[in-house]
């Protein structure tokens, strides 16, 4: 069992570097396995992204998406395991964090720690979840509204969406998300570490406001409906900060 103080088991700098450097390997050896897996699977990875697409569109047999450049739709299929990988390989990447940084932490800080490194998935796997199971479907709701059917006199105006600029896009809205769904997460640990604390987090809330809608307004699609879904949850989340503050102050 690891003694209460962490200084009684002194560690030389050239071990805590070979360490270091150890985990590291781990965690990108374990982010190239999982892209090599996912690479092979990445068909049914882009099927689960283009799924809102479909859902939205469901009954019209003559949809489909295009690629205009030769090495287009291969590349697209690079990303899209880069990105599954390094998903999966996040919470590796929280544990080897953890088993590296733990012997130097007194018993209530790693506590804290773990509950950190429990949270950080956790929130981004609901941020994620947020943005494709309702922000994604409202939005394409939207967009595809703009659509016009043929007639007379009348041309048919008909999303073809690119395959690289739609799975650019919903990726980047997932990873948006998931980072956004961190914010507790921020504010707990600077509260923990005294750089911020409950009052101030409410002295700066009509600030934390406006910044919420400026991140909504560059991550996501320019419609208003897309922002404010954003935007609500970061802010509903700083709340949750503020009162996870309180909480931290009065203990």
């Amino acid at each position: 069992m690891l003694d209460d103080d962490p200084n009684n088991s002194r560690v030389p700098l050239i071990d805590h570097l070979a360490e270091l450097r150890r985990r590291l390997i781990f965690c990108f050896a374990g982010l190239i396995i999982a892209f090599f897996a996912f690479y092979f699977i990445a068909d049914d990875i882009y099927n689960f992204l283009v799924r809102p697409l479909v859902q939205a569109t469901e009954g019209q047999l003559d949809r489909r998406m295009i690629f205009t450049g030769l090495h287009e739709a291969f590349l697209t299929q690079v990303r899209v395991a880069f990105f599954s990988a390094f998903s999966v390989a996040f919470p590796i990447i929280a544990i080897q964090g953890w088993r590296f940084i733990a012997p130097g932490l007194y018993k209530n800080e790693k506590k804290i720690f773990i509950f950190f490194v429990t949270a950080t998935p956790v929130l981004f796997i609901l941020g994620a979840s947020f943005v494709y199971y309702i922000v994604v479907p409202i939005a394409w709701e939207f967009f595809l509204g703009f659509e016009q059917s043929a007639g007379k006199g009348i041309l048919p105006v008909q999303l073809e969406p690119k395959v690289d600029e739609y799975l650019s896009l919903i990726m980047r809205l997932i990873l948006a998300f998931g980072i956004c769904f961190e914010l507790p997460i921020l504010l707990i640990l600077l509260t923990k570490i005294g750089i911020t604390n409950s009052r101030g987090l409410k002295q700066k809330r009509k600030y934390a406001i406006l910044v919420a809608f400026v991140i909504a307004a560059i991550v996501t699609p320019p419609d208003v409906i897309s922002q404010v879904l954003l935007a609500i949850p970061i802010i509903l989340l700083y709340e949750v900060s503020i009162i996870c503050a309180g909480i931290m102050e009065k203990k």
